[in-house]
């Protein structure tokens, strides 16, 4: 006799933290249903044959083959470029993300960026690792304009935090015509763009990665942000043309940038983007937190419900 296994957590874990804690709050959103988490691969293939949802960070094409019953696939990190959706929609099952659980953190680290340029800590930093004792001016945030590329949950996440600071707020989206959180809302066509540059004082990429959105941030436009301008890329490391992006800051020609997310990924040894002062990098960690795991579950959990009710209006659904 087979057992129904509504969800099926796989054993990989993500930025530090096991999966066993995410199959405990999936059990604890679905008390009537059956979670299981697999901790070898021997496992996973044996619980799949019966699983109607799966969720891990991907999925091959052994597991794949030995899920017969599956109907949904959860993928546990936002981006799904590594996933194969077609051969999944091929098989009629459903994917989502798990895009938006991550905006609260990485709006607060873009902030972080901003107030450390704004008031120039990374140079105060600099001092103390020389043990400088000397003055250098700061600045304030009030009456600086502030650009978002993306006014997805990333975006209106920086927006809502920005709102006590006294700034101007320019948001730029695909669809201008929905409005946003921002002050003024632009389009992506490209004298919308270059408009929103010449006049923004810090500019935070919070959106996808598309064919439009590839190297967004070229030349032409480091050109048009003033030299006192600031980059800080929270989304993806192709947004911007590294090799461009480098010359802007050797020459000065914009004040800095701060990078969470880098193109090449992981940034090599020799690159150099290290060595630049005016370039603050940190590994692609600003959508870590500790509710990771609590914010995936209200959506998986969400999602196995709507499954239950024949409903495929899935959260957070891309496939």
């Amino acid at each position: 006799m087979t057992t129904t296994i509504d969800v099926l957590v796989r054993r990989e874990g993500t930025e530090g933290l096991s999966t066993a804690a995410y199959a405990d709050e999936l059990a604890d959103r679905l008390p009537n249903h059956v979670v299981r988490r697999a901790d070898t691969p021997q496992a996973e293939r044996k619980l799949a044959a019966d699983a109607r949802v799966i969720t891990g960070n991907g999925i091959d094409d052994t597991l794949l083959n030995a899920a017969a019953e599956l109907e949904l696939f959860a993928c546990t990190f936002a981006g799904t470029d590594h996933v194969p959706t077609g051969e999944l929609a091929e098989r009629g099952v459903a994917v989502t993300n798990a895009g938006g659980i991550h905006a609260p953190g990485i709006a607060e680290q873009a902030l972080g960026n901003i107030l450390v340029f704004n008031r120039r800590l990374h140079e105060g930093w600099r001092r103390q690792g020389n043990r400088e004792w000397r003055h250098f001016q700061s600045d304030e945030l009030a009456e600086k304009t502030i650009t978002i590329v993306g006014l997805g949950s990333i975006g209106t996440a920086l927006a809502d935090r920005l709102g006590g600071f006294g700034v101007e707020t320019v948001g730029i989206r695909y669809t201008p015509e929905k409005g946003g959180p921002t002050d003024e809302v632009l389009g992506f066509d490209e004298e919308d763009v270059h408009d929103a540059l010449s006049r923004t004082d810090y500019l935070v990429l919070a959106c996808p990665l598309t064919d439009a959105t590839r190297h967004l941030v070229d030349a032409e436009a480091l050109a048009t942000l003033e030299p006192e301008s600031v980059v800080v890329n929270a989304a993806r490391g192709g947004l911007v043309d590294t090799d461009a992006l480098v010359s802007a800051l050797r020459t000065e020609s914009i004040r800095g940038a701060a990078l969470d997310v880098t193109d090449p990924e992981p940034l090599p040894e020799d690159h150099p983007l290290w060595t630049l002062e005016n370039a603050l990098i940190t590994p692609h960690t600003g959508g870590h937190t500790p509710k990771h795991w609590e914010r995936l579950a209200d959506i998986v959990a969400g999602n196995v419900r709507r499954l239950d009710d024949g409903d495929d209006e899935f959260a957070n659904r891309v496939a």
